[in-house]
C-alpha cells in the first residue's frame, strides 16, 4: 500500500513538473520575436469571433476553424493581450506532454522514463513557434490520434476508441492535412485488428462510430447556431484548397536535403522501431507479436506522413517532437524484447543530442520565425506599440537590424487609423492592428497571399470575388488601410473597376484606399 501510494505522489509531482515546464517554454519562445504573417493570424481570428465576425462565413478562410474559436474563448475569459494569446500554444503543449506520460506509463515504461520522453516532446512541439499555429495544432491532434489508436488496440478500451475519431476531427478543423491522410491509414488499420482480435472486437467499431457521431454533432451544431452555410464551408475548406494542393504534389521537391538530411533524427529515431519489426517477422508470429507488429507498422507509416505532410508545407520543420516519440516507443519494445541495459541509454544519448540541437535552432534562434540570424539583444518592448502586448520582444525579419524603426511606423500607422471615422477595414500581415485601433469592421479574409487568395484562373476565384465584395457592401465600408508592401496588389487589380477607387500613400508601409460608388 505504502508503495502505491509513494508511486502516485512521485507521478503527481513529475506530473506538475512537466506542466510546469511544458507552460515556461512556450512562454519564453512565445515572447520572443515575431513573423508577422504566422505570428498574428490567429490572433485577428479570435478577435474577429469575439467581434461577431465568423470563418466562411463573414471571411474566407482555408485553414481550420478550431484555433479561432479556442482563441476567442481565451480572449473572453482572459482578455484581449498577448499573454492570453501565448496561453492558447501553452494549454495545446501541456496537453500533449501530458498525454504522452501518461500514455508511455499506460503501456509499461517506468515513471522516470515517461516523464523525460514527455518533457522532450514538451520542448519540441509548440516551443518552436510559440504563438498559435495551424500547422501545429493539426501536427499535435493527429498525434494525439495516433497515440489513442495504439492505446485502443493494445488494451481495447472504449475510451480510447472513442478518442480517435473526436481528436482526429480536431486536427482537420485546425488544418486538412495530416489528418485526411491519416483518416485513410487508420482505417486500413483498425480492420487489420479486427481481423487479428475476431469477433469480440465489435466494440472499437462501435465507439469509432460513437466519436465519429459526437465530432460531426458538435460541427454541426457550430456550423448552425453561427448560420455558418454549408455551401460556404465546403467551398472554402475542402473544394478550393484541393485545387491548389494539386499544384503544391506537382511541385514537390525530393532530393537528399529534404528528404533525408532534414529529417535524419527522426529516421534514427524509427531504427530500433524497424528492427524490431524486423525481429517479429522472423519469428513464429503470436497474437502478442501481431499486436507489436500492427503497432510498430502503423507509426512507422504515420511518420511517413507526417514527413510527406511537412515537405508538401514547404514551411520550417515542425515535426521534430516525433523524435522522443519514436525514441520513447523504441524504449518500450526494447524493454519488451531485449534484456540488454546498453540500448536505453543509446537511446537516452541520441534523445540528449536532438534536444540539444533542436531547442537551440527553433526556441533560442527561432529559425521558424525566420529570425536565425537576428540579434535578439535589439529587440524592443512591444508595449510602446499597445499596452496588451507588453514584454513582447518584438524584432521581425522585416526589421531584424532596425525594429524601433517598424515600430514607429506601425505606431504612426495606428494612430492614423484611429483617427479614421469612417467604417474601414485593415488588410496587413501585422493581423494585430485591428486588435489594438478596436476596429470592429473585418477584411473579407483570413489573410492575403499567393494561396488564400484564388488566381484569375482558378474555378473558385469567382466565388472568392463574390463574397469578397458582398461582404465589403454589406458592412458599408468606405476605406481600406493596407500596413505592410505589396498588398494592394490582392485587391485592387481584380475587385474593383478601374476608377472606383483613389489610392494614397501615408508612410513607408501603408496605402489608404477610398473606395467610390460605381
Amino acid at each position: 500500500m505504502n508503495k502505491i501510494k509513494n508511486y502516485s505522489s512521485l507521478q503527481n509531482i513529475f506530473l506538475f513538473l512537466l506542466i510546469l515546464f511544458s507552460v515556461a517554454i512556450t512562454f519564453y519562445s512565445g515572447y520572443r520575436g515575431v513573423f508577422p504573417l504566422d505570428s498574428f493570424l490567429i490572433f485577428d481570428g479570435g478577435y474577429k469571433i469575439l467581434n461577431g465576425f465568423h470563418p466562411f462565413k463573414n471571411y474566407w478562410s482555408i485553414t481550420g476553424p478550431f484555433l479561432d474559436y479556442l482563441q476567442s474563448l481565451l480572449f473572453f475569459l482572459f482578455g484581449v493581450s498577448w499573454g492570453s494569446y501565448i496561453l492558447h500554444s501553452a494549454l495545446i503543449n501541456v496537453l500533449l506532454s501530458t498525454i504522452c506520460f501518461y500514455f508511455f506509463i499506460k503501456l509499461g515504461l517506468n515513471i522516470f522514463f515517461s516523464f523525460t520522453y514527455a518533457l522532450s516532446i514538451a520542448l519540441l512541439a509548440y516551443p518552436s513557434v510559440g504563438s498559435p499555429f495551424m500547422d501545429h495544432h493539426a501536427a499535435i491532434f493527429s498525434l494525439m490520434s495516433l497515440i489513442f489508436l495504439i492505446l485502443a488496440i493494445k488494451k481495447n478500451n472504449k475510451f480510447f476508441w472513442f478518442l480517435v475519431p473526436f481528436t482526429l476531427s480536431i486536427s482537420f478543423l485546425s488544418k486538412q492535412i495530416p489528418s485526411a491522410y491519416l483518416l485513410v491509414l487508420f482505417i486500413l488499420f483498425v480492420v487489420l485488428n479486427f481481423n487479428i482480435k475476431g469477433k469480440k472486437n465489435y466494440t472499437s467499431i462501435k465507439y469509432l462510430l460513437l466519436g465519429s457521431i459526437f465530432s460531426l454533432l458538435i460541427f454541426s451544431f457550430i456550423l448552425m447556431i453561427n448560420k455558418i452555410s454549408i455551401n460556404d464551408f465546403l467551398i472554402q475548406y475542402i473544394l478550393y484548397p484541393l485545387s491548389i494542393g494539386e499544384e503544391r504534389s506537382s511541385n514537390l521537391t525530393l532530393d537528399f536535403k529534404n528528404l533525408i538530411a532534414q529529417f535524419k533524427f527522426i529516421y534514427f529515431s524509427l531504427i530500433p522501431l524497424i528492427f524490431f519489426l524486423y525481429l517479429n517477422v522472423k519469428k513464429e508470429i503470436k497474437k502478442k507479436n501481431k499486436v507489436d507488429i500492427l503497432i510498430i507498422s502503423l507509426v512507422f507509416c504515420s511518420v511517413l506522413i507526417f514527413i510527406y505532410v511537412q515537405l508538401l508545407t514547404k514551411n520550417q520543420v515542425l515535426i521534430f517532437f516525433l523524435i522522443p516519440f519514436c525514441l520513447g516507443l523504441s524504449h518500450l519494445f526494447i524493454k519488451s524484447y531485449s534484456k540488454k541495459d546498453v540500448f536505453p541509454f543509446l537511446l537516452i544519448f541520441l534523445l540528449t543530442i536532438s534536444n540539444v540541437k533542436y531547442h537551440l535552432r527553433y526556441n533560442v534562434e527561432k529559425k521558424f520565425m525566420e529570425l536565425g540570424n537576428v540579434d535578439f539583444n535589439l529587440s524592443k518592448n512591444a508595449e510602446i506599440l499597445d499596452k496588451r502586448l507588453r514584454n513582447l520582444k518584438w524584432i521581425s525579419p522585416n526589421y531584424y537590424k532596425s525594429p524601433s524603426d517598424e515600430l514607429e511606423l506601425l505606431i504612426d500607422s495606428k494612430e492614423k487609423i484611429l483617427n479614421s471615422k469612417e467604417k474601414k477595414i485593415i488588410i496587413s500581415d501585422y493581423q494585430i492592428l485591428p486588435a489594438i485601433t478596436e476596429n470592429k469592421n473585418f477584411a473579407p479574409n483570413k489573410w492575403f497571399d499567393n494561396l488564400s487568395v484564388p488566381k484569375i484562373d482558378n474555378p473558385y476565384f469567382k466565388e472568392y470575388q463574390d463574397f469578397f465584395l458582398k461582404n465589403i457592401i454589406n458592412q458599408d465600408i468606405k476605406k481600406i488601410y493596407i500596413v505592410g508592401k505589396k498588398k494592394e496588389r490582392y485587391i485592387e487589380f481584380f475587385l474593383f473597376k478601374n476608377g472606383c477607387f483613389n489610392k494614397n500613400n501615408l508612410n513607408k508601409i501603408m496605402i489608404e484606399i477610398e473606395l467610390k460608388i460605381c
